[in-house]
């Protein structure tokens, strides 16, 4: 076993040991450690992405876990890098403050609130902000810029020190990092001893449905460790003293839920009937048992295969494909698929991802410009979420005579 990687033998929201194997997804590198032409002698490891189902609580989780000091220290992805989502954290602050009537001066504290985006709209608003990031790059130009951070883990222990030196948080927020952490019981721990009596905690991640209906399977990478649904949830935060009163669905990041929750002795806020149906939407079709992720794993091999079928034979008529996309995702994709030395080249639009080589298979990365001096035959968007953008932004490379080839969520050539 590598050092670096230790695994789990029980439930990381109810403890549970009766883990079954749900979803075998493809060992992979570490997804965003896109290196520079002098590391790439420098070997990566491979690390276990398997999902586990518990099947007491029905929680979908990544029982093998890389240490996060290697995954979140110097962590490169900014906030504001993401198409669209400095707009979503715009009208999150708008909707949080008017929905609890939040009062000026109000502390709002963030939990891997990376480059500050949102709290710097609830700054704006005149509350009080305090952000938590390992990151400490990030967490220090954040600072710069006006948004305190500090470059720390969130846990029971910091969040009893900064209680006492910055007193309750009307609002808690964790933005796509509860997915992020290993320790969840100790992480909603602090965020209850955080909180004031009326304060909310408010999460956005992932939702499990999505993932399954929208074939969003490359969003499994190490940096996420736990696939939420609402059932495993729900009773995870009643065990620790918090209760889940509201959670809406939202279109981010493919398909994500947000959730509210409050301490469960003071209840201010009523129960929706979001919740309740919700779960009974999870527990008629499934989500608690084994069936669904059977099916799903089928449903993901057959796409393999029809991607396979047209990169090979395309490589056998001595064609060259390129692969366009360079994130997190892309790499779960080209191991899962078999892709990473069936390809030519990678591009990508984000200029911090030029010059660098793709993980462990190396592929260089280069501007999206390149699909017109190199001109290969076919591209494959492994960025797939992004094709209808991709693609007319690149008219061109068809009427060239290129060939997009889009994987999921079912496979579609354009020539």
């Amino acid at each position: 076993m590598n050092s670096s990687l230790t695994r789990r033998d029980s439930c990381r929201l109810c403890g549970s040991k009766h883990l079954e194997l749900a979803l075998p997804i493809a060992a992979s590198p570490i997804a965003d450690a896109y290196v520079p032409r002098e590391r790439l002698n420098e070997e990566q490891d491979l690390y276990p992405l398997d999902l586990y189902l518990c099947t007491e609580c029905g929680h979908v989780q990544n029982i093998d876990v890389v240490n996060p000091e290697i995954l979140f220290r110097d962590y490169i992805y900014v906030t504001s890098s993401s198409m669209g989502l400095v707009e979503h954290y715009r009208r999150y602050a708008d909707d949080v403050v008017s929905q609890f009537s939040v009062e000026p001066g109000a502390l709002a504290l963030e939990i891997g609130s990376n480059d500050g985006s949102l709290l710097n709209f609830f700054k704006t608003k005149g509350l009080k902000v305090l952000g938590v990031d390992p990151a400490r790059r990030i967490a220090e130009e954040a600072t710069a810029r006006g948004v305190p951070t500090l470059p720390e883990f969130f846990g029971s222990k910091l969040a009893e020190s900064l209680r006492k030196e910055h007193g309750p948080a009307t609002i808690v927020a964790a933005n796509n990092v509860f997915a992020h952490a290993d320790n969840l019981a100790d992480i909603v721990q602090g965020i209850h001893t955080m909180l004031a009596d009326d304060g909310v905690f408010i999460f956005e991640v992932s939702y499990l449905p999505d993932i399954v209906d929208r074939f969003l399977f490359d969003t499994v990478y190490h940096e996420h460790v736990s696939y939420h649904s609402i059932i495993p949830l729900a009773k995870f935060f009643e065990k620790l003293g918090m209760q889940l009163f509201d959670v809406q669905r939202i279109s981010s990041k493919g398909g994500s839920i947000r959730g509210f929750a409050q301490r469960a002795a003071q209840g201010r806020h009523p129960v929706t009937s979001r919740v309740t149906e919700l779960i009974a939407e999870e527990n008629r079709r499934g989500f608690n048992q084994s069936a669904i992720y059977r099916a799903y794993d089928a449903a993901i091999s057959a796409r393999k295969a029809a991607v396979a079928k047209v990169v090979d034979e395309a490589r056998a008529r001595g064609k060259t494909v390129a692969g366009y996309g360079a994130s997190t995702t892309v790499t779960t994709l080209m191991w899962h698929f078999d892709l990473a030395q069936k390809l030519d080249f990678l591009v990508d639009d984000n200029p911090l991802k030029h010059g660098l080589f793709a993980p462990k298979c190396h592929l260089p990365v280069l501007p999206s410009e390149e699909l017109y001096t190199r001109r290969p035959d076919y591209v494959l968007i492994l960025a797939w979420n992004f094709a209808e953008p991709i693609m007319k932004r690149h008219q061109r490379y068809i009427a060239e005579g290129g060939t997009f080839v889009i994987p999921l969520p079912e496979l579609k050539v354009v020539s």
